[in-house]
């Protein structure tokens, strides 16, 4: 599928890498079709973009949490991963979103909301985690960490 999109310009993306998440995001339920973008050459823990299928003007930037809190262990109730099943440790990507104010020493990642991507089947959901860790918050901060990582 080709998009033309406002930060990567024309992509050109293989169906089979497309993302379906049938609830969509927080802030854009009716955007259900994205795709993972990143430099191959970036390590883990660099910035990706979930860009969105359905509007190419929707690039938000990910990370994975583990990069940016190394202990993040959410409890995830189970019926909200019962559509990405089966499941697993090996074919789970969980991404959360960051947030990038015009102050970029401000930036955070939303540790509360995770993206939960089944790889093998291409679905996704975004969840919201079981309270009780107060460290789960939607605006934790990662611009030392980002930084850190030039």
């Amino acid at each position: 599928m080709k998009l033309n999109t406002r930060i990567f310009g024309e992509i050109d993306i293989e169906d089979e890498k497309i993302i379906t998440m049938p609830f969509g995001l927080v802030g854009f339920p009716d955007l259900q079709k994205f795709a993972l973008i990143h430099d191959k050459d970036k390590p883990i823990g660099s910035v990706w973009y979930l860009q969105s299928m359905d509007d190419p003007v929707i690039a938000l930037p990910v990370i994975d949490p583990l990069c940016v809190k190394p202990n993040f262990n959410p409890q995830i109730n189970e019926a909200d991963v019962e559509l990405l099943e089966p499941l697993t440790n090996k074919n789970l990507l969980m991404l959360v979103t960051i947030s990038v104010p015009e102050d970029i020493t401000n930036m955070t990642a939303n540790l509360n909301a995770p993206i939960l991507i089944n790889v093998d089947t291409g679905k996704g959901a975004q969840i919201e985690i079981v309270w009780g860790k107060e460290e789960y918050v939607t605006k934790y901060p990662i611009y030392d960490y980002l930084k850190g990582k030039k």
